[in-house]
């Protein structure tokens, strides 16, 4: 693997009328433990977020709920003003009142007031990419999407997302306002969401893996260490090459709170893959 990584390497996919790298950057473990407080050491989290860039990250995925806060505040510290090209995707759909409680709140109002503050802390007049996080099953799924859809019609967000939907969701939410991304649990051992990935192909909406390296339980995995081993690099860079040969439509974003990590995730960008190393990490012959 060469050292001169560069997530351009991984080609470019298009969200609405943005196009960036296809390989983008997590922010959820730049918080402290539980994805709650502020990191251990939040110079490195800083340095962290500007070696992204420099390395051709131009899309980064985040969420008022990261922190909570937290990941937010820490990328507009890091990076404002934003390089040209850089697109901050931020989510909202759950409250965390503890670290361990995630409460899905679909509410307009919340939806809202969580929009407002976002761009407060990323110190934007305009969100990119706004995601619906989850759909609240107390809130009918067209009263939030509706909200965000007038959010965009307002100028306060410039494209809308969703994440932990269904294909069915997905259809119905498209027909009140363009969908441009989809979030969705997916990675090299577990692909049962063939049918939201293949939806998103159909539509032109960019597929964005949830835990794409599954926090690193999956890199245990013989199949992966075998091809990694043949191949002379990390079973992460298979696990993330696997994601970006899989499908045009996938955008994987992995976290990491480490430089040498980052690093080593954005060298997938220059392992490809052949038809016999898919077959074998469960990619059906054609």
């Amino acid at each position: 693997m060469t050292t001169a990584v560069n997530a351009a390497n991984a080609g470019a996919i298009v969200l609405g009328d943005l196009k960036v790298n296809r390989l983008g950057f997590g922010s959820m473990r730049l918080c402290g433990d539980g994805a709650w407080g502020l990191p251990k050491n939040c110079a490195a989290a800083l340095k962290l977020l500007q070696r992204a860039v420099e390395l051709g990250i131009h899309f980064i995925d985040t969420a008022d709920s990261y922190g909570s806060e937290v990941a937010e505040t820490l990328i507009a510290e890091a990076l404002y003003p934003y390089p040209a090209g850089v697109v901050i995707a931020t989510q909202s759909g759950y409250t965390r009142p503890t670290k361990k409680n995630w409460i899905p709140n679909g509410r307009p109002e919340h939806l809202r007031k969580a929009v407002e503050e976002s761009l407060k802390r990323l110190r934007l007049s305009c969100i990119d990419l706004y995601q619906l996080q989850i759909p609240d099953l107390h809130v009918p799924f067209a009263d939030s999407v509706g909200a965000l859809a007038d959010l965009r019609r307002a100028g306060k967000i410039r494209h809308v997302g969703l994440a932990s939907v269904t294909v069915g969701q997905i259809e119905e939410a498209n027909a009140i306002v363009p969908i441009v991304s989809v979030q969705k649990y997916f990675n090299v051992e577990d692909h049962s969401h063939d049918d939201v990935l293949a939806t998103c192909e159909r539509m032109g909406i960019a597929f964005i893996p949830w835990y794409p390296l599954a926090s690193g339980q999956l890199l245990r995995s013989p199949r992966l260490v075998k091809i990694a081993n043949e191949r002379r690099a990390t079973a992460a860079q298979v696990a993330l090459a696997w994601l970006l040969t899989r499908s045009p439509a996938m955008l994987p974003a992995p976290g990491t709170g480490r430089i040498a990590h980052l690093e080593e995730n954005i060298g997938a960008a220059d392992l490809k893959l052949s038809a016999e190393a898919m077959h074998l990490l469960g990619e059906p012959r054609e």
